[in-house]
């Protein structure tokens, strides 16, 4: 995996892209030594994840959302 610096980035995005984009590999962008961003492959949704794709699927407890008053401390708020 290549990994370049924001600055050096700018001057060549589009040979980036295209590098990315024929060789299937990610391009990891840093500032500082420190890793920032990455540049990967687009990938579409699969045509079979799609939202309410499990409707009616699943069934959820009368009191899925109640917490006991330990737990509601815990992340603050009310039980």
């Amino acid at each position: 995996m290549k990994t370049l610096t924001i600055t050096e980035s700018k001057a060549q995005l589009s040979a980036l892209v295209e590098h990315v984009v024929t060789t299937r590999e990610p391009i990891t962008l840093g500032r500082a030594g420190k890793p920032m961003v990455q540049i990967i492959p687009y990938q579409p949704a699969s045509a079979g994840k799609r939202l309410g794709h499990f409707e009616g699927k699943i069934k959820l407890n009368e009191n899925f959302d109640v917490w006991d008053a330990e737990e509601a401390a815990a992340f603050g708020v009310d039980p």
